[in-house]
């Protein structure tokens, strides 16, 4: 079922805020998708979902090979019968505070701190879509 992405109902967003981890799917430049395990956060407010990572990875390459404009780009958690999904598109931030803003958001949902990491970038997922059945 569709969900507004900057307004979803009480109990979608709650779902968001449960530890999951989730699946990021980028396009490759032959078109076809990877799917990776990733943990993300969902900042509806800002229209954002956002997963750190280090700027080597695939899924930065992906991202940044699709050029300045971003790539298409989803997140989906999914839990028993529930499941959640998020797609947008994604952009690269190497901005340092937005990096430690994504590491609290990411600490305070997953109940951990992540090791330090100097190469740690942000992809930020400007959100189109949601849709669900939390």
């Amino acid at each position: 079922m569709a969900v507004d992405p900057r307004n979803p109902d009480p109990v979608y967003l709650e779902f968001w805020r449960e530890y999951h981890l989730c699946t990021l799917t980028t396009v490759r430049t032959d078109g076809t998708p990877h799917v990776v395990a990733v943990g993300a956060t969902y900042d509806p407010e800002a229209g954002l979902a956002r997963v750190i990572t280090n700027r080597h990875s695939r899924k930065v390459a992906h991202v940044r090979a699709a050029g300045p404009g971003g790539a298409r780009a989803a997140l989906c958690q999914v839990a028993r019968v529930r499941w959640a999904t998020l797609e947008g598109v994604a952009t690269i931030n190497e901005d340092p505070a937005a990096v430690t803003d994504a590491v609290a958001r990411y600490a305070e949902r997953y109940q951990r701190q992540p090791k330090p990491n100097p190469d740690r970038v942000v992809i930020e997922i400007a959100l189109t879509r949601a849709m669900g059945r939390a």
